[in-house]
């Protein structure tokens, strides 16, 4: 008997969707149709941040999945510039005849240049962290940003420093590590942290 081997492969290879944020499929096809034709979109977009929806007539550029989700980078007519769209939170997708405005692509590949994970931005400063030696035998393999400088301290511990616009994201992973990462620079990041933790803190308080 001839075993495939692509299909020995597959049964032998497991992947785990945690935290996969849903798209609706008939917007999903949707919106890679209209990339590919370079027709515009009509959407109703949610912003988590605003907790509000909006109509936006985009012409998209590129799609990105990051970390489990779909975003898409499109210019925005109604506010005139580049803007990422999370797929899964189109409300209503509706494809134009009219064809797309047209984005060079070093504009594109620069709206993300020294950002820090999905969040556009040139970077305006550099966060600078220390890991203790436990963190430090799984960060020391991560890549958090193409930038970064690491640092092998004598104990064992570990030090980076990264350049961010937008901390939103980087504050995410900081927390991630709980006791086990010190934020050094600069001061406004570790004042952010700082009153995050608190907060956390306080939902465990007893009255």
């Amino acid at each position: 008997e001839v075993i495939d081997p692509a299909a020995r492969l597959t049964a032998r290879v497991r992947f785990a969707g945690v935290q996969d944020r849903v798209v609706a499929p008939a917007h999903f096809a949707q919106v890679s149709q209209a990339l590919i034709e370079r027709r515009r979109l009509r959407i109703d977009h949610f912003s988590r941040a605003r907790n509000a929806t909006s109509e936006r007539e985009i012409s998209a550029q590129r799609l990105i999945h990051y970390r489990n989700a779909w975003y898409l980078d499109a210019w925005c007519h109604r506010s005139g510039a580049l803007r990422l769209f999370a797929v899964d939170a189109m409300e209503r997708v509706v494809t134009l005849a009219e064809a797309c405005a047209e984005i060079d692509a070093a504009q594109l590949d620069a709206r993300h240049a020294g950002s820090y994970g999905i969040f556009s931005g040139q970077a305006l400063q550099w966060a600078e962290l220390v890991f203790s030696a436990e963190a430090a035998r799984w960060v020391r393999h991560e890549r958090w940003h193409p930038d970064q400088e690491t640092t092998e301290l004598a104990d064992g511990r570990l030090q980076i420093r990264l350049p961010y616009a937008n901390s939103t994201e980087l504050q995410m992973d900081i927390l991630r590590h709980g006791e086990h990462v010190q934020v050094l620079a600069p001061p406004d990041l570790v004042t952010q942290l700082r009153d995050r933790l608190r907060l956390a803190l306080s939902a465990y308080e007893c009255e």
